[in-house]
């Protein structure tokens, strides 16, 4: 466990899945933190259990890709708690479809959502940050960003834009001694892959060297760690966490 006593975090999507395992593993640490999704009862539940471990936790509904709803939340974030020491892009979401059935609401929306929303908060986020001369950001990337994957096109230009973007604004923060980085998931354990055919489970299986589905914890550690103190040293980078896939 690594120590964010006095720190406040923002994470969106912090309802469910690795949102949720990320915020609980800050808030472990003594970390306040924010959460915001689209709906309010996933965060509800996240925030409970927060406040049941004696952390602090405030939500908000907000729609990342809105500009001024995001800014508006940093900016309500940072006045409760006083200062924003860390932010993790996690929202997200997935239109599949091969290319040539990809409807441009399909590419638009995953756009919207998994780049333009790390643009949103990453933007609103940094002013604060750098006036303090500390903080870290970290985007949820994706495996796909680096292989791509058939019928992802959107998905995988999306995150393959969050390392691309990762890597420049490291470069422009730096200096005011925040911090950029990215965490590229595999196949990670969710309801999605749960209702996955036997069979396609079995095929995603082989192609793991560890021979497991990684759990949202595995990811939310490795944020945890980016973040920490102990990460420091560590700017423009992106942490594969695949179970040896890449």
């Amino acid at each position: 466990m690594f120590d964010f006593s006095g720190k406040t975090s923002i994470v969106t999507g912090g309802g469910t899945g690795i949102g949720r395992a990320i915020a609980l593993e800050l808030a472990k640490g003594g970390c306040a933190v924010a959460i915001c999704a689209r709906r309010a009862e996933p965060l509800a539940e996240t925030a409970a259990a927060i406040e049941a471990a004696g952390g602090r936790c405030l939500t908000a509904s907000v729609d990342v890709a809105d500009s001024a709803a995001v800014a508006a939340f940093v900016a309500d974030v940072t006045a409760k708690f006083g200062h924003l020491d860390i932010l993790v892009n996690n929202a997200g979401i997935t239109r599949d479809n091969l290319l040539m059935r990809m409807s441009e609401d399909e590419w638009d929306s995953v756009i919207a959502t998994n780049l333009k929303g790390a643009f949103n908060f990453s933007k609103a986020a940094v002013r604060p940050m750098m006036k303090q001369r500390s903080g870290s950001i970290v985007c949820i990337a994706s495996i796909v960003g680096l292989i791509g994957n058939p019928g992802q096109c959107n998905y995988a230009a999306s995150k393959a834009g969050q390392i691309a973007f990762v890597k420049s604004l490291a470069r422009e923060v730096a200096s005011r001694g925040v911090r950029v980085n990215a965490v590229a998931p595999g196949f990670v354990k969710s309801a999605m892959t749960d209702a996955l055919p036997e069979a396609l489970r079995a095929k995603m299986l082989a192609e793991i060297p560890l021979a497991r589905l990684g759990e949202p914890g595995d990811i939310a550690g490795a944020v945890a760690f980016l973040c920490s103190d102990a990460a420091s040293y560590i700017t423009g980078q992106v942490l594969s966490v695949n179970g040896g896939m890449v």
